[in-house]
């Protein structure tokens, strides 16, 4: 079964955009000059910052193989899903369980042209994709194509990875937060990401003005503070709040220094 097809906005290609940008980090090809240059003055301050977005997409796969492995789950809803790219949550999640359901949120058009033609489910699940906002979140959870693919009586995984950053504080991130972790029945996961200040707080500060400088509202914070801000009243899965390549490493050895990193993550059980 193919994503549900759903009419989204024009496309601004003069306008940069975090979707389109972490494509460009990754090393797609679905970007545009204005998310090239802007990615380019974010490296200036962060060299690191494609090894950040590497492991914290490293992260998402091994916190879905965990969630569909090992927790059970059979739903997820990603928002803020981003370009597709290899290992997206229903590959990963129906590798395991052909039966997984996924739900894909962004607000880029162009992820929705993308999702159209690749997002395609295994025949024994389903894959949506619906244009929304992570800042209406009431509207992501009252979406027909939502609640026609997921099933809220059931457990299921909220995944919010490398997207809180972009809800600065007058934007009420932790009401949004609290609004659907209220909607999901116990029992159910988030997964959630979020870029740091703890290891190199100067130059992830200068990236944030970069972006700022570009037309992309962010707000970083350090650990703790996402920690409060993702998981209150929320069971940590062992290990807890941690750099996105220090989550359930497996056999890697040599991990990159934490100044190059400075994304945390976490995954955590509705009791």
């Amino acid at each position: 079964m193919t994503v549900t097809e759903q009419a989204g906005p024009d496309l601004d290609t003069s306008r940069p955009h975090p979707a389109r940008i972490y494509d460009y980090l990754l090393g797609g090809k679905s970007n545009f000059a204005a998310d090239r240059a802007l990615a380019e003055k974010m490296l200036q301050e962060t060299p690191g910052l494609r090894i950040a977005a590497r492991e914290n997409r490293a992260f998402l796969g091994r916190a879905v193989r965990y969630l569909a492995g090992e927790a059970g789950v059979r739903q997820f809803l990603d928002i803020g899903t981003g370009l597709p790219t290899t290992g997206n949550v229903h590959e990963v999640a129906q590798r395991i369980a052909p039966e997984s359901r996924v739900v894909y949120t962004d607000n880029d058009p162009m992820v929705l042209a993308h999702a159209r033609a690749l997002l395609t489910s295994a025949p024994g699940g389903r894959t949506a994709y619906i244009h929304a906002d992570l800042r209406d979140p009431a509207q992501i959870l009252a979406d027909p194509q939502v609640r026609n693919v997921l099933d809220f009586g059931k457990p299921l995984a909220l995944v919010l990875v490398a997207v809180l950053h972009f809800l600065p504080d007058e934007d009420k991130p932790a009401e949004v937060v609290a609004t659907l972790l209220d909607a999901l029945p116990p029992g159910s996961y988030l997964v959630a990401s979020h870029t740091a200040l703890d290891h190199a707080p100067a130059p992830v500060a200068a990236m944030e003005r970069a972006a700022r400088a570009g037309g992309i509202r962010t707000q970083q914070r350090d650990s703790d503070d996402f920690a409060r801000l993702a998981f209150p009243g929320l069971e940590l899965v062992p290990p807890g709040v941690v750099l996105v390549s220090e989550w359930r490493p497996g056999n890697s050895i040599l991990l990159p220094d934490p100044a190059q990193v400075n994304v945390y993550c976490g995954v955590a059980r509705k009791p």
